[in-house]
C-alpha cells in the first residue's frame, strides 16, 4: 500500500478504536502481548536480517539498541501487559461546571486521534508505541528506521493479526515506504495525521519540527548535566555518574555533561577519573572517554573538550567534564547548553538542592538520583511514547494521559444566548 492509503486507512479507523470499551481494549493488549511471545522466532528472524545490515555502518551502543533477544521480547511483551493494567484514560470527567443558565459543562478526556511516529534502530519503539496508541484509543502510524525497518514490520504484522479479532487490526500500521519522501508525507498529512512524534537524534527531531505541516511533539535529545556540588556526598555523586553515564549510554537520559563545583574539584577528579576509566577498564568494562575543560586539565590528563562537546549528545562512552564556580554557574551553563530534558544536582546542601531543583527549566530535575530515571517505566506510567522537552501539550515522559487531549460536553435544556 502506498503512504497516503496507509493513512487514509487508520483515519477510518478511527471511531472504532476511539469507541472501543476499557474491556474490549484491555483483552486485546492481552492478546497482543501473547502473540508477540508466540512470535518471538519471526520477529528474531527478520532481526538477524537487520542487524546484518546494519553491523558495518553502526556503533557497538547503537546496535546495542537494534538487537532484540527473547528476554527482549518477552519484556516487550510485559509492557505491553503492564499498559493493560494501567487506568483507561478516555473518557475522563476533568473539571464540571454548572452555569446559572442551567447548561451543565463536563470537560472530558478524548483520544488524539491518528498519532504518527517516526523513530530510529529502536524495535522495541514499535510495540511500546502500538500499546500506549492502542490503550488511549488512538490510532498509531509507524515509520521505523531502515536499520530497524524489518523488525518493525514483522512486530507490526504480529501485532495487527492480533487486534483483528477485536475489528480492530488497522489501529497499528507501519510505512512500507522506508524512505525520506515517505516521512516527509507523514509530516505534511494535514488532516489524516492529528499529532506526529518523532523519537531518535537530534537531525530526525529537528527535520520533523522544522518540517512537519501536523502539530509535532519535540521529544528526546538529552543532553543531560550531572553537577557536583561542594557538598556533595564523593561515593553517592561517583556511583550516580557512572549509573548515568554508562548504564546505557544510547538512551536520551544517559549523562552526557558532569558539572564539578571548583571547590572540590582538586580532589574529586582524579576519583572521577579512577572510577570512569582505570576501574572499569580492570573489570573489563569499556571505559569513558573524559572530554575536559582548561581547568580540569590541570588537575588530570584526558582530551581537551571541543567548543562543541558541551552541546553534544555523544550517545556513546564520552562525558564531557567542566569545573563551575558553585550551583549558580551550573545553573547558568544548564540554561546555556541543556535540552531541556533531564538535569541533576548531588548535594548533602538543602539551600543549594532547592536553589538548583527550582532554577533548572528541564523535562526532569533531580536531586541525589541518576538521570536514568527519566522512563516512563520508572515513573510509574507504563512504558511511554516519548520523553517531551517542549512545554506544549506535554512534557517529560509522555504516558497514557499525555495521549489525550479533551473536549467540552455541554448539557442543556433549550437554552438560548
Amino acid at each position: 500500500m502506498t503512504t497516503h492509503e496507509i493513512l487514509e486507512r487508520a483515519k477510518k479507523a478511527v471511531p472504532t478504536v476511539a469507541l472501543m470499551s476499557d474491556a474490549d481494549k484491555t483483552r486485546a493488549l492481552e492478546a497482543m502481548a501473547d502473540a508477540l511471545i508466540s512470535g518471538t522466532d519471526r520477529i528474531l528472524a527478520a532481526n538477524a536480517e537487520d542487524c546484518a545490515e546494519a553491523k558495518a555502518h553502526l556503533s557497538g551502543v547503537m546496535m546495542d539498541r537494534l538487537v532484540l533477544t527473547e528476554e527482549r521480547i518477552a519484556g516487550m511483551a510485559n509492557g505491553i501487559r503492564d499498559v493493560a493494567g494501567l487506568e483507561d484514560p478516555v473518557g475522563r470527567v476533568l473539571e464540571t461546571v454548572d452555569r446559572p443558565n442551567g447548561l451543565h459543562i463536563e470537560k472530558v478526556s478524548v483520544p488524539l486521534g491518528v498519532v504518527g511516529i517516526i523513530y530510529e534502530s529502536r524495535p522495541n519503539v514499535t510495540s511500546d508505541a502500538a500499546a500506549l496508541c492502542f490503550r488511549s484509543g488512538n490510532v498509531c502510524v509507524l515509520k521505523s528506521g531502515k536499520e530497524a525497518h524489518r523488525t518493525s514490520a514483522a512486530i507490526v504484522r504480529i501485532i495487527r493479526d492480533a487486534l483483528k479479532p477485536f475489528g480492530a487490526e488497522n489501529a497499528v500500521s507501519v510505512l512500507e515506504d522506508n524512505s525520506r519522501a515517505a516521512a516527509t508525507e507523514m509530516m505534511e498529512a494535514v488532516g489524516l495525521v492529528d499529532v506526529l512524534i518523532p523519537r531518535g537524534g537530534a537531525g530526525l527531531i529537528n527535520a520533523c519540527v522544522a518540517g512537519s505541516r501536523v502539530p509535532c511533539i519535540h521529544t528526546g535529545t538529552g543532553i543531560c548535566h550531572v553537577y557536583v556540588d561542594a557538598a556533595a556526598d564523593p561515593g553517592k555523586a561517583l556511583d550516580i555518574i557512572e549509573n548515568a553515564k554508562t548504564s546505557r549510554p544510547s538512551v536520551c537520559n544517559a549523562e552526557e555533561v558532569c558539572l564539578v563545583s571548583s571547590e572540590i574539584a582538586g580532589s574529586f577528579l582524579p576519583m572521577l577519573k579512577k572510577r570512569l576509566t582505570e576501574d572499569r577498564a580492570a573489570a573489563g568494562k569499556t571505559p569513558v572517554e573524559l572530554r575536559l575543560c582548561e581547568r580540569s586539565m590541570k588537575i588530570i590528563d584526558g582530551t581537551p573538550a571541543s567548543d562543541t562537546d558541551f552541546d553534544t549528545e555523544f550517545l556513546d562512552y564520552i562525558l564531557a567534564v567542566r569545573i563551575v564556580d558553585g550551583v549558580r554557574e551550573a545553573v547558568e551553563h544548564i540554561a546555556a547548553h541543556s535540552t531541556g530534558h533531564s538535569d541533576c544536582i548531588v548535594t548533602e546542601n538543602a539551600e543549594n538542592a532547592e536553589y538548583f531543583l527550582n532554577s533548572v527549566d528541564s523535562a526532569a530535575v533531580y536531586l541525589n538520583a541518576s538521570t536514568r530515571f527519566t522512563d516512563g517505566g520508572e515513573f510509574g506510567l507504563g512504558c511511554e511514547i516519548g520523553i517531551s522537552t517542549q512545554k506544549m501539550h506535554a512534557r517529560g515522559p509522555m504516558g497514557l494521559r499525555e495521549l489525550t487531549s479533551y473536549k467540552y460536553v455541554v448539557r442543556g435544556n433549550g437554552q438560548i444566548r
